[in-house]
């Protein structure tokens, strides 16, 4: 009698739900409309254009002004959605700057990537 009462008890802890909180959902606000941002790796970053073109997204170390990473892409006018990959990355602070082809500046912000 005790076994069965026990494999119950088992039974009846084993099978109740977990509570799990939900992971928030990625923002979808223009990266560089704040002034700093948590990112995860392979995250995407949102961010507006006003024209169409080519240009240059870099990642700055903030401590040390060296350049970690430099991608060139080619933008449409409106909103943008790249990918950020930081796993290689052993900065924690970061400049994400923006720049057109002629080496404007469209955008900087910092992110934190741990």
């Amino acid at each position: 009698m005790k076994k069965i009462i026990l494999i119950s008890l088992i039974l009846l802890v084993g099978c109740t739900k977990m509570e799990i909180e939900p992971t928030p959902p990625p923002s979808t606000q223009n990266i560089f409309s704040v002034k700093e941002s948590r990112v995860t790796d392979g995250q995407e970053i949102h961010f507006q254009l006003s024209t169409a073109g080519v240009y240059t997204l870099t990642l700055i170390d903030k401590e040390n002004g060296q350049v970690v990473s430099r991608e060139r892409f080619t933008g449409q006018s409106g909103k943008n959605i790249k990918k950020i990959y930081t796993n290689s990355i052993e900065s924690q602070y970061l400049y994400l700057l923006l720049e057109d082809v002629t080496k404007t500046e469209i955008g900087k912000t910092t992110i934190i990537t741990k």
